[in-house]
C-alpha cells in the first residue's frame, strides 16, 4: 500500500515537473493563444448582438474581427512609439533628478536622506535602458499581435462547429450534459472578462483625462499601462501610480501638480475598484489574497510581465470550472476568500 503511494506521488510529481517545462518552453505560442482565447470572450457579446440584428454570422464574425484587428494595431503602434519617446526623452530630466536629490537631503525637520554618494552621478540615459529592457517582454508580445490574430480568427470561426463535434462525439445524452457545463462556464468567464475590461477600459479612460487636464506627457501611454495593470489586483494599481506620479514630478518639478493627480486618481481608482466593480461583477469570483499573490508570482516567474497581467485571469477562470464540475468544487471553495 505504502509502494503504491509512493508511486502515485511520484507519479505526480513528475508530472507537474513535465507540465512546467512544457509550460515555459511554450511561452512564445501559449501566451498569444491565451490572450486570443480571452479576446474572443470578451467580443463575444459584439457578435451576439450584430447577430440578433440580423446581420449574417459571417458577417458578423468579419465586422467584429475587423474592429479587434484596427484595436490591437493601435494599442501596439501607441505603446511601442511612446514608450521609444519616453526612453528618448528622459536625459531631459537629469536636472530633476537633483532636484529630488536636493530635497531629500534638505528634508523636512529631522527626517533626512542621503543620497549624493548613492545617486549624485546616476546617469539617467541608463535608466532609460533599463526601462526598455524591463518592458521589453510587453513590446515583444506587442509584436505577436499578428499571431493573436490569427489564433482569435480561428477561435471564433470554429466555435460553432466545435459544439456540434462534441454533440457527434459524446452522443445525445451526455453530450446534453457536458454542453450544459460549457455553457455555465462560458457564460460566467464572458461575465468575468467583459466586466474586468470594461472596469480597466475606465481606469484607463480616467488616467488619460486627469493627465491630459494637468498637462502631462505621455498621458495616453500613462492611460494605456493603467488599464493593462488593473488586471493585477492592488499591485498593478500601484505600479501604475508610482509611474505617472514619479513622471509627473520630474516633468514639474514642483509638489503639487504630482499630489493632486496622486488624490485624484487614487480616488476615482478606490471607486472603481471598491465600490462599482464589486457591485457589478457580484461576489461569487471572489479569490483568497494568498492565491492571487501566489498566482500572481508564479505566472510571473514562468512567463514574465505577461503572465504577470494574465494570472488573475487565468485563476479566476480556473476557479470558474471548478465550481462547474462536481468533482472539482471542493477546490473551488478552496480557492475562494
Amino acid at each position: 500500500m505504502d509502494e503504491d503511494r509512493f508511486f502515485k506521488a511520484s507519479i505526480a510529481v513528475v508530472v507537474l515537473f513535465v507540465v512546467g517545462v512544457v509550460l515555459k518552453l511554450a511561452r512564445p505560442v501559449l501566451i498569444p493563444f491565451i490572450l486570443a482565447v480571452f479576446l474572443s470572450y470578451i467580443i463575444d457579446p459584439a457578435l451576439t448582438f450584430l447577430t440578433r440584428c440580423r446581420c449574417p454570422r459571417p458577417g458578423a464574425v468579419l465586422i467584429v474581427l475587423a474592429l479587434m484587428f484596427v484595436f490591437l494595431y493601435l494599442a501596439g503602434a501607441l505603446v511601442y512609439s511612446s514608450g521609444k519617446s519616453l526612453a528618448a526623452e528622459l536625459p531631459r530630466y537629469q536636472d530633476r533628478l537633483g532636484d529630488l536629490i536636493r530635497l531629500l537631503e534638505k528634508g523636512v525637520g529631522p527626517f533626512k536622506v542621503h543620497l549624493s554618494s548613492a545617486l549624485g552621478k546616476l546617469d539617467i540615459e541608463k535608466i532609460g535602458a533599463v526601462i526598455l529592457s524591463a518592458i521589453g517582454p510587453f513590446f515583444e508580445l506587442l509584436g505577436k499581435l499578428l499571431l493573436v490574430f490569427l489564433f482569435l480568427v480561428f477561435i471564433v470561426s470554429g466555435r460553432e462547429r466545435a459544439v456540434t463535434k462534441v454533440q457527434k462525439a459524446l452522443g445525445a445524452g451526455r453530450a446534453g450534459r457536458v454542453r450544459t457545463a460549457f455553457e455555465a462556464i462560458n457564460g460566467q468567464v464572458r461575465k468575468y472578462l467583459v466586466i474586468k475590461t470594461v472596469m480597466s477600459l475606465v481606469n484607463g479612460l480616467e488616467v488619460w483625462l486627469v493627465l491630459t487636464l494637468f498637462g502631462v506627457d505621455f498621458a495616453a501611454l500613462f492611460g494605456f499601462l493603467a488599464f493593462v495593470l488593473n488586471f493585477i489586483p492592488s499591485i498593478g494599481s500601484v505600479i501604475a501610480t508610482v509611474l505617472r506620479v514619479g513622471f509627473a514630478f520630474f516633468q514639474f518639478g514642483t509638489f503639487w501638480p504630482p499630489f493632486w493627480i496622486l488624490v485624484v486618481t487614487s480616488g476615482l481608482d478606490a471607486i472603481l475598484g471598491n465600490f462599482i466593480e464589486p457591485r457589478i461583477m457580484g461576489k461569487g469570483l471572489g479569490l483568497s489574497p494568498l492565491l492571487v499573490f501566489f498566482s500572481l508570482f508564479f505566472w510571473g516567474w514562468l512567463w514574465g510581465i505577461p503572465g504577470m497581467i494574465l494570472s488573475v485571469p487565468l485563476t479566476a477562470v480556473i476557479k470558474i470550472v471548478c465550481q462547474n464540475v462536481p468533482a472539482l468544487r471542493p477546490v473551488a471553495v478552496l480557492m475562494g476568500p
